[in-house]
């Protein structure tokens, strides 16, 4: 078979996406290749099907077990031999499973990084013909990377070992320029056809939130979308625990995530989210990674993330299946002081040695400072993200919080300027808050302690409300013309460039929403129908076709004790409503409708789909 036929056999799609064919052309061609491919772009099938096509083993490189029984469920599901090797397997079952791929009963083979250096595992390596290593993940090699992970090194190491070298392909959804510059030293690419494919996600949509009360904004959100499945990431286990224990008892089928479980019980609530038994996860950043649950119509911040990739990378397990979803991240002060504290005691970083340790803490509270900005900013903020990946755009998506905001420009010039000189005039010793009463003209208990009612700035700008005054002030942090200290007490100084615009006077205008943001509960009840998966191309009446799909898809599912989604997505689910496929050949065309799940599957779907149409 040549690439389009197992592509359409095996995985049942028609055409390749963007950078998919590329990269499957330069891996049978035999070269080392490095992908940078957004989530939910592909990245798998660059390698699984050149793996099909090739005479010898391909070994998957998978950072986590999760992400290695989805991948081999998936490729079981499309009738394709796979196997994975890690220490979720007892040791009967590590060798039998070694003892199957010594046969060639299997193109593909997943291991963790882990067992690439054992006895058992080098033995086997060095005696049959390993024709691909693929790394998944591969920003993990990285040091410099969100999610370093000392046992990457050991990749190529264990290449160097192999009688004849492999290609080598490597392939992660963010990394920039310094990230992807490690990938191809540490790992020995060797002339790679490097390829961005870009890092843009079309069909979600951003926004960013302050509430007063983000629980209950949570809360909100969760039961305005009661037929969506749903991610929310908070920062701490107690944070999980208190949203997963209001949620439930609020009536929502949810569960939750974390490291402070047991392998157990983590294991049984990932397969509760994963099955729809409970469509809402609340977790840490320890969920995610690995997950291709396809129909995840949103994904929640309950606080805001240590730096852009984490964000990112956590906000695109949302809309996989390519349909509509939204990305919203709920924010409060707070949770700079949080992630703070997790940089500074950040114990991954004991491995390194003292300079490059405080080299990796400086970068990180980089990070951090331009994933707050990332909270404070009226631009587009796809855009801000693209930017921080190196791609730049119009700064208009239409399809973020600040795109479908009407701003004014307004002249903050007094205001700055009360806010600046108050700073300086203190002597660079008081917070945000302080700073902000003093300006306003607060006449308490603290402001009096510390004699800022004395302060010649005190009172200058009384007539701006205290959240505009806010705004401004994180405004003149994204200029760089103030800035917050790390330490304990998070006190505001003044720049170099701080002090010439004192001297010069110069006018500095911003842009304004127009009015106070609409109540999130009223946004998102009028977003909730567009944001679920195929309302806009679906006619009332095929929804309730697609209601019948999806109940079909979970009776096969629960029978046969797999993942919905891996009998079909949604996104298929969704092709046979529009086309509405009456026999054989219809129904393969359908997109992500292969021959093998048409023999498994297709029967019971055209009789579901004929019933409807009689």
């Amino acid at each position: 078979m040549d690439k389009h036929q197992v592509l359409k056999q095996y995985f049942g799609y028609d055409s390749f996406r963007e950078g998919q064919e590329f990269f499957v052309d330069k891996i049978l061609s035999g070269q080392d290749v490095l992908g940078i491919m957004p989530t939910g772009a592909g990245k798998s099938l660059c390698f699984q099907i050149p793996a099909l096509m090739m005479d010898g083993i391909t070994l998957v490189i998978s950072p986590l077990i999760s992400l290695m029984k989805d991948q081999v469920g998936s490729l079981n599901q499309a009738g394709i031999h796979a196997a994975y090797l890690n220490s979720s397997l007892t040791a009967g079952q590590y060798s039998k499973a070694l003892g199957f791929a010594r046969q060639g009963r299997y193109p593909i083979i997943y291991v963790a990084p882990e067992r690439l250096l054992t006895e058992e595992f080098l033995n086997f390596a060095l005696n049959v013909n390993i024709k691909m290593v693929a790394v998944d993940e591969a920003h993990c090699v990285s040091q410099w990377g969100q999610d370093f992970r000392p046992s990457y090194l050991k990749i190529v190491e264990f290449i160097r070992q192999l009688p004849t070298r492999p290609v080598v392909a490597a392939f992660t959804a963010t990394a920039t320029k310094e990230v992807r510059d490690d990938i191809i030293d540490i790992l020995e690419l060797q002339e790679p056809a490097v390829l961005t494919t870009g890092f843009d996600r079309k069909n979600l949509y951003f926004g960013v939130a302050s509430p007063k009360d983000r629980y209950h904004a949570v809360q909100n959100y969760v039961e305005t979308h009661p037929d969506d499945s749903g991610i929310i990431y908070c920062l701490t286990r107690k944070a999980v625990e208190d949203v997963w224990q209001r949620l439930r008892q609020a009536g929502v089928m949810v569960t939750r995530y974390h490291a402070g479980l047991s392998d157990e019980e983590r294991r049984r609530n990932q397969d509760d989210f994963i099955y729809d038994r409970a469509p809402v996860m609340v977790a840490t950043n320890a969920f995610g990674m690995g997950i291709d649950k396809s129909n995840v119509r949103y994904v929640l911040h309950y606080g805001m993330p240590k730096n852009i990739e984490s964000y990112y990378q956590e906000a695109g397990r949302a809309g996989r299946d390519g349909e509509p979803a939204e990305c919203i991240l709920f924010y409060n002060g707070q949770d700079v002081i949080t992630n703070q504290f997790f940089i500074d005691h950040n114990e991954d970083n004991q491995e390194l040695d003292p300079i490059t340790r405080q080299i990796v803490m400086e970068r990180d509270r980089d990070r951090l400072k331009r994933m707050t900005f990332y909270c404070f900013t009226n631009d587009c903020l796809r855009d801000y993200v693209l930017r921080y990946f190196g791609e730049y755009g119009s700064n208009f998506c239409g399809n973020c919080q600040n795109c479908i905001t009407q701003f004014e420009e307004v002249d903050i010039t007094k205001a700055a300027t009360a806010l600046l000189g108050c700073v300086s005039t203190s002597g660079q010793r008081y917070g945000v808050n302080v700073i902000i009463d003093t300006v306003h003209g607060a006449n308490t208990a603290k402001i009096r302690q510390y004699q800022m009612n004395r302060n010649p700035y005190y009172a200058a700008a009384a007539d701006v409300p205290v959240y505009r005054l806010r705004k401004i002030i994180n405004e003149l942090m994204i200029r760089e013309l103030l800035i917050v200290t790390n330490d304990e007490y998070a006190v505001v100084k003044l720049t170099k460039d701080a002090a010439r615009f004192l001297e010069c006077s110069e006018t500095i205008v911003m842009k304004m929403a127009k009015e106070l943001e609409r109540p999130l509960k009223e946004k998102t009840e009028k977003k909730a129908k567009k944001s679920m998966a195929g309302s806009s191309l679906l006619t009332e009446t095929d929804q309730d076709l697609f209601e019948q799909l999806r109940a079909l898809r979970l009776e096969l599912a629960r029978e046969e004790k797999i993942p919905p989604y891996l009998i079909f997505s949604d996104k298929t689910l969704l092709s046979m409503c529009v086309i509405k496929p009456k026999d054989k050949v219809k129904m393969l065309s359908v997109s992500g409708v292969g021959t093998f799940k048409y023999e498994k599957y297709g029967e019971k779907f055209l009789a579901c789909i004929n019933n409807y149409l009689s």
